[in-house]
């Protein structure tokens, strides 16, 4: 199966990406957590690729993960070079550029707050829309203590976690707001009590977005991760409809 890394320039960065599964198949765009890369769905692109009704899979790098640029590291970058719009028109961006006119989106975390994003702004590209524990844009009262550094060099932008922290810290009113854009059929996967995500958040989500559906899966926060097969087994009926 061919999962080479491969790039395109997309709103005016490089972004890698992985794909899985036949060209002609139905797409499906996952979307990783924070410090995490496009690598961390291989197992589920796999089987999302080879399944029943096979998909074709794309898992690419947001802008400061593995292998896609770090705008944050360029002279005078500021923390708007991870700003969460910016993920998202980046991955508008990608979609436009590998000539996808809608997918299944599938966010975790991070990339769930992406994906929703992406849903309220252009929904028409959006078929179906799929959260993994992903908390309602709720600001941290009081703010969180900033995330501490760890020894030797992550794999992605510490300046990523820097400007993230203040966005899930203080996030932009206009997300909650515009939640009534996302029409899709939306189905959020909740981690349960072992999650470090509150789960009263990603709950008070899914009631904000019309007939969204949840389904939680007692794995923690990193459900795909911890039981792959429950998550696939709440997914792929999903995207079948």
């Amino acid at each position: 199966m061919d999962t080479e890394i491969r790039t395109v320039k997309a709103n005016g960065i490089t972004l890698a990406y992985r794909v899985w599964g036949p060209e002609e198949a139905p797409p499906v765009l996952l979307l990783h957590c924070r410090g995490a890369d496009g690598t961390d769905w291989t197992p589920i692109a796999e089987r999302l690729a080879t399944g029943p009704v096979p998909h074709r899979v794309y898992a690419p790098d947001l802008r400061g993960h593995g292998a896609s640029d770090w705008p944050g590291t360029e002279p005078g970058a500021t923390a708007d070079a991870y700003a969460y719009e910016a993920m998202r028109d980046d991955i508008r961006a990608l979609l436009a550029a590998l000539g996808i006119e809608r997918a299944d989106v599938v966010g975790h975390s991070l990339g769930g707050m992406v994906a929703y994003l992406l849903a309220q702004e252009a929904p028409e590209v959006v078929r179906r829309l799929v959260l993994e524990d992903v908390p309602a844009p709720i600001p941290f009262d009081p703010p969180r203590s900033p995330t501490e550094r760890p020894a030797g060099e992550p794999p992605f932008d510490w300046a990523m976690i820097e400007a993230s922290d203040a966005q899930a810290d203080d996030p932009n009113p206009m997300w909650w707001d515009h939640m009534g854009r996302i029409t899709m059929p939306t189905l959020v996967i909740a981690g349960g009590p072992t999650s470090g995500v509150p789960q009263e958040w990603v709950t008070v989500l899914a009631e904000r977005i019309p007939g969204a559906h949840v389904v939680t899966v007692d794995a923690g926060h990193l459900v795909h991760e911890a039981r792959p097969e429950e998550f696939l087994a709440v997914l792929e009926p999903f995207l079948k409809g």
